[in-house]
């Protein structure tokens, strides 16, 4: 194999090649069969890696860790193409990924300048649609913002902003799905049909509300609840 050219103080940049599998990037030769380096495009573009170019060892480094860092942003963008991300949910992809957190924090801090990620503006988004098509109340909510790396904080404007009427439409809908399946007594069929909704993150008042408009021919008395719900 040959060595790499290189003069005393680098290497000269004999050919650049696009890699054939990899779509937009390319790889430097400077003699060896093995390439110098493997860069994207826009790498290539920002540093003017040409032939003929010559690359000391402290330019070579920096390319490198700028590629890495490219990399990670890219991958990133790829990752929130599907659907919308957190800040933690990324940093969780990346991670597995084997990126470095140095690396890691550069793409999120780069996503947050170019709001392309948004933690308060998905938890908004999030909340509203759990509500509406998930039919889950804003307990259950909190903890799945909680759990998508969505501060307490955040997670708490995100509820702060949900309509009450629309909560409990939402409730009502959950409560008319699950009474069919229900069995027992009337008064026993509604207990249970609070505690459903108790369970699905509906607050106590208005997972009360939703069973009484189930069957409002009922006695009031099958909606009384312990304390302990």
């Amino acid at each position: 194999m040959d060595e790499q050219h290189s003069e005393d103080d680098g290497w000269i940049i004999l050919s650049v090649k696009q890699d054939k599998k990899v779509r937009r990037r390319y790889q430097l030769f400077a003699g060896s069969e093995e390439p110098l380096l493997s860069v994207h495009e826009d790498i290539l573009i920002k540093f003017s890696l040409m032939k003929g170019r010559l690359l000391t060892e402290s330019e070579l480094e920096e390319i490198r860790t700028e590629d890495e860092r490219y990399r990670a942003y890219a991958l990133a963008v790829y990752y929130l193409g599907s659907k919308p991300r957190t800040r933690k949910q990324i940093e969780q992809y990346l991670l597995r990924k084997q990126f470095d957190e140095m690396n890691i924090r550069y793409a999120l801090d780069r996503l947050e300048s170019e709001h392309i990620v948004d933690d308060e503006q998905y938890a908004l988004q999030f909340a509203a649609q759990r509500l509406k098509s998930g039919l889950k109340g804003r307990h259950w909510i909190k903890q799945e913002l909680q759990q998508h790396g969505i501060s307490q904080e955040l997670a708490g404007e995100a509820l702060r902003t949900l309509n009450g009427e629309a909560e409990l439409a939402s409730a009502t809908a959950a409560a008319g799905k699950k009474w069919r399946s229900l069995k027992g007594t009337p008064k026993e069929r509604k207990q249970k049909l609070i505690v459903f909704l108790l369970r699905r993150g509906f607050p106590s008042d208005i997972a009360r509300e939703a069973v009484k408009s189930v069957d409002s021919d009922e006695d009031e008395d099958a909606f009384d609840m312990d304390e302990e719900y």
